[in-house]
């Protein structure tokens, strides 16, 4: 009774994460109370606002005001994008919708980095100081927030861009306003899918939430195999690797050769695809059985045949999201524009700047700066750079939204050079358009070899760090003990080899599986669910694991 009231009390203590007991027991309570007023829609909505308000409070503390003020915000913006005639007017409206969003966005989350950035470009000495909470502070008359650092809400970037997104989808008259606040603050803040994705579009939630909600026998079986398929890639793939290996090596990757430090590399991969889709999945699945679908944000992404190919099957609404909210509206693969050419020459300049010194940082602009006077006088090279200039600005907004560091713009920037290379290489590859086996196998390697060693700047701490990872690669891999380290870590290599094999099973498979446990009895689904729980949960790391992109 004691933990009961814990969970439910206004505590962040005890944050409800997917993987922790005191999670299984706050939905037991309120999908029982769910399966009482599910049927009257306005009570309905009424009452997952009020638990997703819980659950993130539960998470974030009183940064649930940062998620009100948004949900206020955007939906009477909406109303007036609506209402107004002005086109003019609808744009201005937009504009604040997009500023205020990102505004707050960059406030949290990058005040640091661009700082930090300033500090070191003009040899400054800022700090920064949270006048939010200065402001709050002095409001409450209590010290509810400290002054001296910003702390980054969990989930604020992807509620960020689903209320941005509804804004404009409003304006391009793709959506209606919602006319209840309650029923846009439940899509806000719908908790399966709040703190880590998918992003959910209001045009696919919105016609959702006045259905009629009768789940079927299906629905409830492929809801609880998500929810277990979510928790065995969380928790047996994902934390057990992490645990007893791939943190040792990240953490003083000089201790280890240059072999222990790639098959790091390769553990991490599986790592943070077992993390992020296993959350995902187990989101799905709970909306599932509550009687709503999110979108599917991931497909066995490292059968990707190309880098293109591989962020159309990772972090599907983020990518889906840059391309129609970004890609496309500063000029996709058609042409250029004045915020393409600004964008790429100041990125260019910083980001040199911030890896080397000023004199590279300029040369470096001034190439790219050669090249667009030349598009000036070519119509051949301004098409060629014109349909790639905003596919790299698409990547590196992409890196920078996952992290405020240069690394992942360089991280975001490397994918953007993988997916222009291709499209160049795929015009002389002698094996393009061959449907042989080894010939499709050679490009699942190496598109897969290319993303595994990318994401040392995802995971890397700092350049220094990633650096230390390189100089071990590149000076001691010490392949005279490599058979020590296989044998050494031998199970946590089983895991890796089990976690990979079932990513690489055909799809017929997987459907197999996944249907024959849905048409199974409930006295199976009922032990298939206590094999698995006893498996997740006796190999679960003792350490913590918090899901990966909650820090974004």
């Amino acid at each position: 009774m004691n933990r009961l009231i814990d969970i439910f009390s206004f505590s962040e203590d005890s944050p409800l994460i997917f993987t922790q007991a005191n999670f299984w027991i706050f939905f037991a309570v309120i999908y029982f109370i769910y399966s009482i007023l599910y049927s009257k829609k306005s009570l309905r909505s009424a009452y997952l606002f009020a638990i997703s308000l819980l659950f993130y409070y539960k998470t974030s503390g009183l940064f649930v005001g940062i998620l009100l003020f948004s949900t206020v915000n955007d939906f009477f913006l909406g109303k007036a994008i609506y209402k107004s005639k002005s086109v003019l007017l609808q744009k201005v409206l937009v504009a604040v919708s997009v500023i205020i969003n990102l505004g707050t966005l960059c406030y949290f989350k990058y005040a640091y980095f661009f700082t930090d950035s300033y500090n070191y470009l003009f040899q400054t000495n800022y700090e920064v100081v949270n006048y939010l909470a200065q402001w709050a502070n002095t409001w409450g008359a209590v010290d509810y927030f400290t002054i001296d650092k910003i702390i980054l809400p969990v989930g604020i970037s992807f509620y960020t861009f689903q209320t941005i997104s509804y804004s404009v989808d409003i304006y391009r008259k793709q959506i209606k306003p919602l006319n209840s606040i309650i029923d846009f603050g439940f899509f806000v803040s719908f908790f399966p899918q709040l703190v880590a994705g998918p992003i959910v579009r209001a045009s696919d939630f919105v016609p959702q939430i006045r259905k009629e909600i009768n789940i079927t026998k299906e629905e409830f079986g492929r809801a609880s195999f998500m929810i277990l398929k979510g928790l065995i890639k969380k928790m047996l793939f994902a934390d057990y690797i992490a645990a007893n290996f791939m943190d040792r090596v990240f953490d003083v990757p000089e201790m280890f050769s240059g072999f222990t430090n790639i098959m790091a590399m390769f553990g991490y991969s599986l790592q943070i695809y077992g993390d992020f889709s296993g959350y995902t999945d187990i989101a799905i699945g709970l909306a599932l059985l509550m009687g709503y679908k999110l979108p599917v944000n991931f497909n066995s992404p490292y059968k990707a045949i190309h880098c293109g190919d591989f962020w159309q099957r990772w972090h599907i609404s983020l990518s889906t999201w840059l391309k129609d909210y970004l890609y496309i509206p500063i000029g996709g693969n058609r042409n250029g524009t004045i915020f393409s050419y600004t964008f790429i020459l100041v990125f260019t300049f910083l980001g040199a700047f911030a890896v080397s010194d000023y004199a590279i940082a300029l040369s470096a602009t001034s190439v790219v700066g050669a090249i667009l006077i030349v598009t000036l006088f070519s119509s051949k090279l301004a098409k060629h750079f014109n349909r790639n200039v905003n596919i790299m600005i698409t990547m590196l907004v992409g890196g920078l939204w996952h992290g405020a560091s240069w690394k992942f713009v360089i991280w975001g920037g490397l994918n953007g050079l993988g997916i222009v290379a291709y499209k160049y290489w795929r015009k002389v590859s002698p094996y393009e358009n061959s449907n042989a086996w080894y010939a499709t196998l050679w490009k699942i390697a190496l598109t897969f070899v290319f993303i595994t060693f990318t994401r040392i700047y995802f995971r890397g701490n700092s350049m220094d760090h990633i650096q230390r990872f390189y100089e071990q690669v590149t000076t001691n891999m010490d392949w005279q003990n490599a058979l020590i380290v296989l044998w050494e870590y031998r199970l946590v290599f089983i895991v890796m080899f089990l976690g990979y094999v079932t990513h690489w099973l055909p799809y017929s498979t997987k459907d197999w599986i996944e249907n024959l446990f849905i048409k199974s009895n409930m006295i199976i689904k009922a032990l298939v669910v206590m094999i698995v729980a006893i498996i997740c949960y006796q190999t679960y790391a003792a350490d913590f694991q918090p899901f990966i992109y909650f820090q974004f």
